[in-house]
């Protein structure tokens, strides 16, 4: 693998040693592709961004790159971070203001004679679409330009790695949704591997090839966007990504080598990995159950009262509640526009069985 991190942990000076900002983090991002670390504020995913860029010395643990060595806390080995060939684009741009967009590109140069670093800067400013904005400062540009100089000027040494933190925070959820689109297509035409920091699920799902989820400083899991969704190693992963519930279960075995989830809605079955009944004392469970498992249908015998609704364009987030006191929610068409308080006709339509323990209070 290209970047290889392996047990990293950081602990901050000062800070109590019961709980690390990093906990024993281990992944690996092959070349050209672009890994995204997601999670809620403080769950460590930046301390882990600087722990690689070389600004953070672990407490333990190793990360390397391309087989190189750059920190290794057992041995004290610690690559500067302008020694690791390693760029970063903050969320804040950080670009000089009194500077030109092409003085900007070209700061990072200054080992390349002029008509190279000439020629460098115009081939990375082409590769952002801003050939045209060369001679004009920083504060001319919109938000959303300014960051592509910014990603220019930071793919313009050609680093091995790319690192982005929050990289579209500060800008508004239409252009940030274009912006991460135009960033995956950069970099892949770069061909350059890119590790990135954000907050926002539907940004992580749409430029990263591998998405890490992390919590209280540990990574609960490193997969595809499909597996992290349909297949969530941990109950947090399976909370944290998408709309669902958890909701009452049992596993049976109707026939020997089958076996079926009895759920509030009715029994799934034909599931595709059903775990079996002794997987749960007395096969109780929780299973997961998404708002797209779960379809509108007058004709169904399980009806659900409307608790909340949120227009969503082509259709409604319902947050309902059956007859039991379980709640679901529901993505519903927004042709469907029935009230708060209406009972509609819900059935399950699950492709893909999530089941965990139940909890103590379950």
């Amino acid at each position: 693998m290209f970047l290889q991190i392996d047990q990293a942990t950081l602990h901050y000076p000062g800070a109590s040693m019961g709980r690390a900002a990093v906990e024993s983090v281990s992944l690996a991002l092959p070349q050209g592709q672009l890994g995204v670390l997601i999670g809620p504020s403080g769950c460590g995913k930046t301390s882990l961004l600087r722990s690689v860029a070389g600004l953070e010395r672990l407490n333990r643990g190793r990360i390397s790159i391309d087989g190189e060595p750059l920190a290794d806390a057992e041995t004290g080995r610690h690559v500067a971070p302008e020694a690791r060939r390693i760029g970063m684009v903050f969320q804040d741009y950080a670009l000089f203001p009194h500077l030109s967009v092409e003085a900007n590109v070209a700061f990072g140069l200054r080992h390349l004679d002029d008509a190279a670093r000439r020629a460098r800067t115009q081939e990375v400013l082409d590769l952002v679409g801003l050939g045209h904005a060369a001679r004009r400062a920083p504060h001319q540009l919109s938000g959303g330009q300014q960051q592509r100089v910014a990603l220019a000027r930071a793919l313009a040494p050609s680093p091995r790695l790319l690192l982005l933190d929050e990289p579209f925070s500060s800008l508004d959820v239409d252009l940030r949704e274009r912006l991460a689109h135009e960033l995956r297509a950069i970099l892949q035409q770069a061909g350059t591997t890119a590790l990135l920091v954000t907050h926002d699920q539907l940004e992580a799902f749409a430029v990263g090839d591998l998405i890490g989820v992390m919590h209280q400083g540990r990574l609960e899991q490193w997969d595809d966007a499909y597996t992290l969704y349909h297949r969530p190693g941990t109950r947090f992963v399976a909370d944290f990504i998408g709309h669902g519930v958890f909701a009452p279960a049992q596993i049976v075995a109707p026939a020997p080598g089958a076996s079926l989830v009895r759920t509030p809605l009715g029994d799934l079955v034909d599931l595709q990995e059903c775990p079996l009944p002794d997987a749960y004392p007395d096969g109780l469970c929780e299973v997961l159950l998404r708002a797209d498992d779960i379809v509108h249908d007058d004709g169904a015998p399980v009806r659900a009262r409307i608790e909340r609704k949120t227009f969503r364009g082509s259709e409604f987030l319902y947050t309902l509640r059956l007859a039991g006191g379980e709640q679901l929610v529901a993505h519903v068409p927004s042709h469907h526009d029935h009230q708060i308080g209406e009972w509609i006709g819900i059935r399950a339509e699950v492709d893909h069985v999530v089941t965990f323990a139940r909890e103590a209070d379950g």
